[in-house]
């Protein structure tokens, strides 16, 4: 894949392309999680890339997008137009882990005409309706709990944490081996309170598909997930074995069921 830049006031913004770019194929935007990067979509990328245009950014603060001022889901939301405008991508499906769900969601608040689809992997909904007050107040404590241990102790603590297998483990630590202790603790509060900040109800007119890790640990995500297909409709896959970084931990079910939702919405949409 090509790889390229996007400058912006606060910093470039990293992403890759496929090499074999055919405006005619439908395209598909790959969001990673927080700390994470693009790197955590490799099996995702060699398979559609081909049948699909694809793109995977680092996000704003993440991985190659570094050096970075302070984003907000506003900025990112700009930052995703701008690329597909660079693309000449009027309608794109979004795929968004975690907090790339987030980013996803964010997009489709403000740009809802140009998202075709929207599949969530082990992210959580945008909606005043489901977080409490407690879990609001919690959310917000992540950055200067993280700050009370050790650099090393925390990077495995949560390397460990969004993985059921070796190979998602080792992909987690590579994605958070560039990071010292001020900044990894400073994103994980700035991606936590830039998301309380832009929440709120919204309706999400396109297909949208739920997938869920059966062992994800990471906070209530499991929780939200099924409330929000009970409130939605959406339907939710969980698959057995993975944890929160599904798609790491499962890549080949995973691609089946992002395939398969791919090519309902477009059978859907002729």
């Amino acid at each position: 894949m090509k790889e390229t830049y996007l400058k912006t006031e606060k910093g470039n913004v990293f992403f890759r392309v496929s090499d074999d770019w055919d405006p005619e194929r439908d395209t598909v935007f790959f969001m990673h999680g927080l700390t994470a990067d693009h790197t955590m979509f490799a099996a995702q990328t060699a398979h559609f890339e081909g049948r699909y245009n694809v793109l995977a950014w680092d996000a704003p603060a993440h991985g190659r997008s570094r050096p970075f001022g302070r984003f907000s889901f506003d900025d990112s939301s700009e930052y995703m137009k701008r690329i597909l405008d660079m693309q000449g991508v009027e309608e794109v499906f979004l795929v968004g882990q975690s907090l790339g769900g987030y980013f996803a969601q964010s997009f489709i608040k403000r740009y809802p005409g140009r998202v075709r689809g929207f599949v969530s992997l082990d992210s959580t909904p945008y909606g005043s309706g489901y977080y409490s007050k407690s879990d609001i107040w919690w959310i917000r404590q992540v950055e200067w709990m993280s700050r009370l241990y050790p650099l090393g102790r925390l990077k495995k603590a949560m390397a460990k944490q969004v993985s059921s297998t070796q190979a998602a483990f080792d992909n987690m630590t590579d994605m958070l081996a560039p990071y010292g202790k001020d900044e990894l603790c400073r994103l994980m509060g700035l991606g936590y309170s830039a998301f309380l900040d832009d929440n709120s109800d919204i309706t999400i007119p396109c297909p949208v598909l739920l997938i869920l890790g059966e062992k994800d640990r990471t906070g209530k995500v499991v929780r939200y997930n099924k409330e929000w297909a009970r409130r939605s409709g959406y339907p939710l896959r969980v698959i057995k074995g993975a944890a929160h970084n599904v798609n790491v931990d499962r890549p080949d079910e995973v691609n089946d069921l992002i395939a398969g939702f791919l090519r309902d919405v477009s059978d859907e949409q002729i």
